[in-house]
């Protein structure tokens, strides 16, 4: 039986590592965690949340699926959404997805990869909702229109959750912002959209969207 020895000797490594630099480190992560950033990604291995933003675990509480999307039905993202903005008591959610993204471009070119299709297929939803953006942008630059056009319309769907709206309704300190990463250069491009409460959304969405449409994005490719 393969028991992964290499992955639990790079575990002990890396603990005795962290133990020398910081004695402290493991009994204070092993307390309350009191993070102030819900991160929704991509579940690509290229793109990992505490690395991207440089910050220890515990500082960042993250969900992740195929294409960092939100859907009003996926009862995993919406319970990670509810335990981070109810107890965890965040202060701001960061939907990141990621130039280069495999369900993007399966998406994009109606690629089918399996029985994820079904889940891509939201991705499509988006593609054509907003297919005369896309379809305006040079050929090659469609995949990465659509990058980030998906990360806004995710950014809506997370507003529009009963969740977040409840926080907002009772005064509790919360924005939703909308991000993409770049593997090329490890920079984020920041779309510019940040939602404090449910009155600025309207706005910041069509925003936003007319910025990637007219700009073709500022994507640090």
């Amino acid at each position: 039986m393969n028991r992964l020895h290499d992955l639990l000797e790079r575990n002990r490594q890396w603990a005795d590592r962290i133990n020398a630099e910081d004695p402290g480190f493991f009994e204070r992560l092993s307390g309350q965690q009191a993070p102030r950033y819900l991160w929704i990604g991509c579940s690509d291995s290229r793109v990992p949340a505490n690395q991207v933003v440089d910050m220890a675990p515990g500082e960042v509480f993250v969900h992740r699926n195929i294409a960092n999307v939100v859907v009003h039905t996926d009862l995993n993202c919406l319970s990670v959404i509810q335990f981070a903005v109810d107890v965890l008591k965040v202060e701001h959610i960061l939907v990141v997805g990621h130039y280069g993204c495999g369900g993007v471009h399966a998406a994009l070119h109606g690629t089918r990869v399996g029985l994820a299709d079904n889940w891509i297929r939201h991705v499509a939803d988006v593609a054509e909702k907003h297919g005369e953006c896309i379809g305006a942008a040079a050929e090659h630059e469609r995949h990465d229109r659509l990058c980030e056009l998906n990360v806004i319309d995710q950014v809506r769907n997370v507003c529009q959750t009963n969740i977040v709206r409840e926080a907002w309704s009772r005064g509790q300190a919360l924005t939703v912002h909308g991000w993409v990463y770049s593997l090329k250069n490890g920079r984020v491009n920041d779309l510019r959209i940040d939602i404090p409460g449910e009155a600025a959304l309207a706005d910041a969405y069509s925003g936003a969207v007319a910025r990637v449409g007219e700009a073709g994005g500022d994507s640090p490719r």
